[in-house]
């Protein structure tokens, strides 16, 4: 998953200052974290727009997908939401129980990527 980012270094401090990401590999255009059998980057968009021979809208909070990270309770959801929010994420849903019958927020991230934090009572996918 790449995210084309607005700010590349202000993206690599939410995500590894603030959020606490490892970088796996870094160059100076793009950085790539392991996430446990799924790799995710972060790049510039200008970059991203170079590479692709369409035009590529900035994303905005109210985007058509989503993030998601998966946790073990839903303590654990309003917890993951706190630490992005003083991580410096904008909090868009408190944690609440949703219609499938588990317990999920979400946050924005400083370019507006939606990420999901969930609690799944029916499956770990932890």
């Amino acid at each position: 998953i790449t995210l084309g980012v607005k700010d590349f270094q202000a993206s690599r401090t939410f995500y590894c200052d603030g959020l606490g990401f490892t970088p796996k590999h870094e160059m100076e255009n793009i950085i790539f974290f392991d996430m446990n059998g799924v790799v995710f980057a972060l790049y510039p968009h200008d970059k991203l727009e170079e590479e692709v021979p369409v035009a590529i809208e900035p994303q905005t909070a109210h985007s058509r997908m989503t993030i998601a990270h998966n946790v073990a309770s839903k303590e654990e959801v309003d917890e993951v939401l706190a630490f992005a929010e003083k991580a410096g994420a904008t909090l868009i849903k408190p944690g609440q129980d949703v219609f499938w019958g588990g317990y999920s927020g979400y946050f924005a991230d400083p370019d507006g990527f939606l990420w999901e934090v969930a609690y799944n009572p029916y499956d770990d996918l932890t």
